[in-house]
């Protein structure tokens, strides 16, 4: 936060307007955004940095004003308040934007951008007092990326009010894939949220987004599908929420037919519902999908609703996930579907969990450290900092816990696929991208929500959905050999057999089964195949939750088994030194891992102890439980990602061999008819994605 020497400010593109001048600051785009009240340090860091050298703390009253001290200084340069430029750049109309502000009282006020690796460029700055001030900025120096910021250094008490960045233009008509021209668009939008037993969260989500009388005077509309048996009308705070939202809001009671089935609800209901089947209707043109199980940044909806209003052509903004476990922490910057595997995974440059309170915006790094891009997966935030979120991350999807789309989108696009949960958003941000109408991940438009790392979902009964849906997404959008996919799915089929996870190994057995019978069945399994599933775990002591590994016998502890500690170190009971993860790699960590599955292929051909069946031999946490030690181990506990229980593994040969037979089985036949299944998914696709074939289904509940 050091401040540079005051220049002049040179060239047309930087104004500075007094209170009687004529202002270029339009439409705000973004807001000045402070912390809630009581926010802890590390959650303040989202939102603006203090200089160590303050000597008292900035206040503020309200969350869109700041009051600081004489001779303290702050800086913007944070994932709330910095404007993420290059998304500007790349995906809007405008070619400037304007910071306005009221300023009462005395400070400096710089502006600043950064280069694609985080370095600081000094963009313009005055000194200002007792007046209005605006600083246009040209977006012509972010291609690649790059965030805009602006620093104060109080010279005597001073408040800082109506901050924000603003386009010097409104919206202009937007250009469709074939051609022709929509909008522009009003700034008002639907906001959905699907709900399964979680009417508290639904309240309190409501209640933030009503809060704030700049996001509640956008909402044109707010639907919930209540597909749950504990309904939020019978929760204190509802009634005040129907009677604040009027006859805008709607509720929609059906059976549960999974997130697929409530957003597939408000995207139905958002267009007209029964009363415009077959053809066009009027409303809100943005629709906004949010989860029932977040918190939300209400700011979030007006910043999403202005990305998509000054887009150059109608695109989906998707809002990234922070962590709701450990609120300083994002995610992700974005996804992508790794098409050699046809799977999610990170894009190029994200890193996921990136703590902005160790690593600000601000954090380099080491300079010294090298840039090159084949360098970049997995680097070290304590050698490379947030370099790398400085860039601009490009996507394939968003994921529906906030994502919102244009109106025009949904009517092209349809429906939702009838796929309960996982994929559904993947596949209809492919599908669109197909179209003509990309995904654009948002920073600065945000939710809290659990990081999917902290759920069971790959073994649980999510199992059976991941499997059967990343199957019907592929027949539909992967044109290329499914042998990289089919690869991958065998080798987690040894590792699950190795872990002892019987129960998830046989929904997958129905997830493939289900995937062959064709897309035919889809809407007939919407809301049996998850009773299926859960059948077919009763059976299976893994997918067993017991409240605490006490409830068992003490575990025995005879194996020497290697673990991953929760350091990241290796080690066994015995008390083997600790070596680091990275010393597992390479040639060296190659030859250790055949070591280890040599142990566990002669451990799973001896027969098993039926004694390890009733006493555990170890009890393992979820980072230590692995195929190389559990597959060493005849029964242990595990506990669940959650925290709150154990699953008490058992090894049963026989039953191992048969699921992994007919896992394999399944596997090659797949292989073998996956042209197949790509015609006729793919001609199926348009009843599936229908208003028709969905209002059917509503009908029905």
């Amino acid at each position: 936060m050091n401040t540079p020497h005051q220049h002049p400010l040179k060239g047309p593109e930087h104004t500075i307007v007094s209170e009687h001048q004529s202002t270029r600051a339009v439409e705000q785009i973004q807001r000045l955004l402070l912390p809630a009240q009581g926010e802890p340090h590390d959650v303040r860091s989202l939102y603006l940095i203090e200089s160590k050298r303050n000597l008292e703390r900035v206040t503020w009253e309200d969350r869109h004003s700041v009051r600081l001290p004489g001779g303290s200084e702050v800086s913007f340069e944070t994932y709330f308040n910095a404007l993420p430029a290059s998304y500007w750049k790349r995906w809007s109309q405008l070619d400037s934007v304007v910071l306005a502000m009221d300023i009462a009282g005395s400070a400096r006020i710089d502006v600043y951008r950064s280069k694609i690796d985080g370095t600081r460029v000094a963009v313009t700055g005055a000194l200002v007092s007792d007046r209005r001030a605006e600083f246009e900025v040209p977006l012509s120096h972010f291609e690649d990326g790059g965030w805009l910021w602006f620093d104060v250094t109080a010279d005597n008490d001073v408040l800082i009010s109506n901050a924000g960045w603003y386009a010097p233009q409104a919206p202009k008509a937007q250009l469709m894939p074939d051609g022709t021209e929509v909008g522009p668009f009003e700034k008002q939008i639907t906001v959905g949220i699907p709900t399964f037993n979680r009417p508290k969260d639904v309240i309190n989500a409501l209640q933030a987004l009503a809060s704030d009388p700049d996001v509640d005077a956008v909402i044109d509309a707010v639907l919930v599908p209540d597909q749950g048996t504990d309904h939020p009308s019978d929760h204190e705070g509802y009634a005040e929420l129907v009677e604040h939202f009027g006859d805008r809001f709607r509720e929609f009671r059906q059976g549960n037919l999974g997130g697929s089935g409530g957003y597939s609800r408000i995207m139905f209901e958002a267009q007209g519902g029964f009363d415009t089947l077959g053809q066009a209707s009027e409303g809100a043109p943005y629709i906004l999908f949010m989860d029932d199980d977040i918190v939300i940044e209400p700011d979030s909806v007006l910043r999403s609703v202005q990305a998509a209003r000054y887009a150059a052509s109608p695109i989906i903004v998707g809002g990234q996930m922070l962590n709701l476990q450990d609120r300083a922490k994002l995610r992700s910057m974005g996804e992508i579907v790794d098409r050699d595997v046809f799977m999610w995974a990170g894009a190029k440059y994200v890193h996921y969990d990136h703590d902005f309170e160790r690593h600000p915006l601000s954090d380099r790094g080491n300079p010294a450290a090298p840039v090159n891009a084949d360098v970049i997966e997995r680097r070290d935030p304590e050698v490379y900092g947030s370099r790398d979120l400085h860039r601009r991350i490009d996507v394939d999807f968003n994921g529906w816990w906030m994502c919102m789309f244009p109106r025009v989108v949904a009517e092209k696009m349809g429906q939702p696929l009838p796929l309960f949960i996982k994929w559904d958003d993947t596949e209809y941000s492919l599908r669109a991208a197909a179209a003509g109408f990309p995904t654009a991940t948002w920073p600065g438009v945000a939710i809290w929500h659990m990081a999917w790392a902290d759920k069971d979902d790959a073994i649980d009964w999510q199992a059976y959905f991941h499997v059967r849906n990343r199957l019907i997404v592929a027949a539909l959008h992967h044109d290329g050999s499914p042998a990289g996919m089919l690869r991958t799915m065998k080798k987690a089929t040894f590792k699950h057999a190795m872990c002892l996870e019987y129960s998830t190994l046989a929904i997958q057995i129905e997830a493939m089964k289900d995937f062959l019978a064709g897309p035919e069945r889809l809407f007939d399994i919407l809301d049996t195949a998850l009773p299926t599933v859960n059948g077919i775990r009763k059976a299976y002591p893994d997918a067993q939750v017991i409240p605490s590994a006490t409830d068992l016998p003490e575990a025995s502890n005879t194996p020497e088994v290697p673990t991953i500690d929760i350091d990241g170190g290796l080690t066994t009971p015995g008390g083997t030194p600790r070596m680091p993860v990275h010393g597992v790699r390479g040639l060296v960590g190659k030859a250790r891992k055949v070591g280890w599955l040599l142990k566990v292929i002669k451990h799973n051909v001896t027969p098993v102890d039926p004694v390890n069946h009733e006493v555990p031999q170890a009890n393992l946490s979820p980072a230590e439980a692995r195929w190389f030690s559990l597959g060493q181990l005849d029964g242990a506990t595990v506990t669940t990602a959650g925290n709150n229980g154990v699953c008490f593994r058992k090894r049963d040969r026989e039953e191992v061999k048969r699921l992994v037979k007919e896992t394999l089985q399944l596997q090659k036949e797949i292989g073998q008819r996956f042209d197949e299944m790509r015609e006729r998914y793919r001609a199926a696709q348009p009843d599936l994605v229908s208003r028709e074939s969905w209002a059917e289904v509503f009908r029905g509940q």
